[in-house]
């Protein structure tokens, strides 16, 4: 058995300009743990701290992306007789640095997406899924009221009915409506998924990086309704002079790629 086929915490490949983080436990889905949170926590800080790195692919491992969180801690929570914060808080902290991570993203969807892994896969800027993948969000079957943020994802992202519907009748989706409701950015056979995820993982890699970040972080404002104006603007100037722009500019000129 390979390093890869046993179960772990998430796994890091960096190749040249991209970063990979694979959910690594297949014989459960990958279902989530509270160690994994703290290791996805700790791979986003390295992954966005390296300037070499452009672009991050987050995938599972076997035949779905992830079953969610450990339902198992859930319980547990609602059994305790003192509230306190759960690993349930900070999956929605994870969740929320992918969100705001400082590149783009994309999720490699090799296979079913459930539960709170739904908002993981949604908190990437791009999902690229098979073509018989599936979703389902079981919060109401479960008694379950949704953190805000994830709610404000699934409706700032897929449209207030599209989230109604996931959220209230906890009813499993395939493929072609995931695609249907923009949940899914590309649908493809699962032979073409390496394909397709490469060749647009090749162009967000090529862009300018301080000008990508600056447009996702306005654009994240924007759908969350409070764009600090202020910021934006200041970053617009600022790439008006900028060693990007002069590159980009001149190998345009020379019908080139830029080199950023």
């Amino acid at each position: 058995m390979s390093d890869a086929e046993r179960a772990s915490a998430p796994l890091l490949d960096i190749a040249g300009a991209r970063a990979t983080i694979r959910l690594n436990r297949p014989k459960h889905l990958n279902r989530l743990q509270a160690d994994d949170l703290d290791a996805l926590q700790k791979l986003l800080d390295r992954i966005e701290a390296d300037p070499k790195i452009r672009v991050l692919v987050l995938t599972g491992t076997g035949r779905a992306f992830s079953a969610g969180y450990d339902l198992n801690s859930v319980a547990e929570r609602a059994t305790s007789a003192v509230e306190e914060n759960s690993a349930g808080s900070a999956f929605e902290i994870v969740v929320n640095r992918l969100e705001d991570l400082g590149l783009p993203t994309i999720c490699r969807l090799n296979g079913g997406v459930y539960g709170g892994s739904t908002d993981l896969a949604l908190a990437c800027d791009f999902r690229i899924g098979i073509d018989t993948c599936e979703m389902f969000m079981p919060a109401a079957r479960l008694g379950l009221h949704y953190y805000k943020s994830g709610i404000k994802r699934y409706v700032s992202r897929l449209g207030v009915d599209n989230a109604k519907k996931l959220f209230l009748t906890a009813q499993k989706i395939g493929a072609a409506e995931m695609l249907r409701i923009g949940y899914l950015t590309a649908m493809v056979p699962a032979e073409a998924l390496d394909e397709e995820v490469d060749q647009l993982a090749g162009i967000l890699a090529g862009n300018a990086p301080v000008a990508m970040a600056g447009m996702k972080r306005a654009i994240n404002e924007f759908a969350r309704g409070r764009l600090n104006e202020e910021a934006a603007d200041r970053r617009h100037r600022d790439s008006m002079r900028s060693a990007e722009i002069k590159e980009g500019i001149k190998a345009f000129a020379e019908k080139r790629p830029p080199e950023f």
